[in-house]
């Protein structure tokens, strides 16, 4: 299969929407990431989802809609669903809904909700508009690997496994929507996003975040939403985490990419900005401003990329608070890393 990489002109929107509509895949960006789609009530065609991402068939998807008609044929919709949609949609925000039967089984992984939201990107918009059937899109990237927000990197995993790529440029949010279950009592951030804590609480009063946010599933346990797999997110190199003191971290971070280097490994650093001269010779990866926490969040995945495509093995690491967004980095990282972390103070005294 050729795969075609086009810009979002109004006749590749068309000919994307006739593919989407006859069972065939699209990437796509949306303020996120980009997504991989396919017509959400079409079985085969989301089954080929899984097939091209070589994506576990237990993980569900996200169903993602143009305008609230739609939803009359996915969802049945709360007033705290309601209330949602009008302060966070079109946006980042993934509402977890009780499932209509026109929607597979496989959207859902067997689940009786479904998770549905309407992006603010416009070429994803315009995409969905000109298609008219609610698209099931997870991120377009192999499993496993780190989301892609750029037409690059779909291209890189997706080449030759799907007929289309639509290029709309790099991605704004640069992680993965929030999603938030509101069927189980207390409203719960099951993965946080660009839709933070702080602002769902605005309008719904007290939100909790689920345990599995900050480390892996436990034996058993059900992955209801996309992204909570143990491993994720990941480069091919080791990455591990470092806490602790802000200048002790900096240093612990020396001693580990020196004493990795000294092993053999071709090894560097993930910083903030504020570090990246102290760290010059650790072969520094800038995630911005540790005062500027949406930057970390918009360049993480680019970076994860950027680590495999000059091939470093080990790979040491900053970490932000996990409060407003930097909670959504923090659940990133950690499932890159595998919640492999070590504390800075221990480093410097071994």
């Amino acid at each position: 299969m050729k795969t075609q990489v086009l810009g979002p002109a109004q006749e590749n929107l068309q000919a994307a929407a006739e593919l989407l509509r006859s069972g065939q895949l699209v990437a796509f960006p949306t303020e996120t990431v980009y997504g991989l789609g396919a017509n959400a009530f079409d079985k085969d065609a989301v089954l080929s989802i899984f097939a091209a991402k070589d994506r576990p068939a237990d993980n569900p998807l996200i169903v993602h809609v143009w305008c609230r008609e739609q939803l009359k044929d996915i969802c049945e919709v709360s007033e705290t669903a309601e209330k949602l949609m009008d302060a966070f949609w079109p946006g980042p925000l993934t509402i977890l809904m009780p499932r209509k039967e026109s929607i597979p089984l496989e959207v859902t992984a067997g689940l009786p909700t479904v998770a549905v939201r309407m992006p603010s990107h416009p070429v994803a918009a315009a995409l969905l508009k000109a298609c008219n059937v609610p698209v099931a899109a997870p991120s377009a990237n192999r499993s496993g690997k780190p989301s892609p927000t750029s037409a690059r990197y779909v291209y890189q995993d997706m080449d030759g496994r799907i007929p289309m790529i639509i290029d709309g440029g790099d991605c704004d949010v640069g992680l993965e929507s929030t999603v938030l279950d509101i069927g189980h009592g207390k409203p719960c951030i099951l993965r946080p996003g660009g839709v933070t804590r702080d602002m769902l609480e605005k309008v719904l009063g007290e939100v909790d975040v689920a345990g599995s946010v900050l480390r892996p599933l436990q034996q058993g346990e059900v992955a209801l939403s996309p992204g909570m797999r143990y491993k994720h997110y990941a480069p091919n190199g080791q990455v591990v985490l470092v806490e602790g003191e802000e200048q002790q971290v900096v240093g612990a971070l020396r001693r580990l990419c020196e004493e990795a280097a000294q092993n053999g490994h071709k090894s560097c650093v993930m910083c903030f900005t504020e570090h990246a001269e102290q760290l010059a010779d650790c072969h520094p990866f800038d995630l911005g401003s540790i005062h500027r926490p949406e930057e970390t969040a918009r360049c993480l995945f680019d970076t994860l990329r950027r680590l495999d495509d000059v091939g470093m093995d080990a790979i040491f690491s900053e970490v932000l608070p996990p409060e407003g967004i930097g909670l959504a980095v923090m659940n990133r990282l950690g499932r890159a890393a595998g919640f492999h972390s070590v504390q800075a103070e221990d480093i410097l005294r071994d």
